[in-house]
């Protein structure tokens, strides 16, 4: 999560972030390649990790019924929270008029 924290923050503070590729190693520094390149192995982790956790709260409970409600319920609040609070986190703009569909 720290890398991943570092990947994001490098966009608002490397002024040339919109026109250097940070894997490119004819024009990166060693720093800011590798916190881009491990980036890429964050993902699939997570999505990994959010299928295990479902698995094992799913043994918990005896009721598949409630572990989908449980899950759709869960989903739709992130969907919430992206078009609201990070939407506005990445923008500024309180009357939310862009939406902005990433993976959070």
């Amino acid at each position: 999560m720290i890398l991943m924290a570092l990947d994001h923050a490098r966009d608002y503070t490397n002024t040339g972030y919109m026109f250097a590729d940070p894997t490119n190693l004819e024009t990166t520094t060693p720093i800011l390649f590798f916190t881009r390149w491990i980036t890429h192995f964050c993902a699939p982790i997570f999505v990994f990790l959010a299928g295990t956790s479902a698995f094992l709260y799913g043994q918990k409970k005896a009721s598949k019924n409630h572990l989908s409600k449980f899950l759709f319920t869960r989903g739709l609040w992130l969907v919430f929270i992206e078009l609201t609070l990070v939407n506005f986190a990445w923008t500024f703009d309180f009357t939310l008029s862009v939406h902005i569909f990433q993976v959070i």
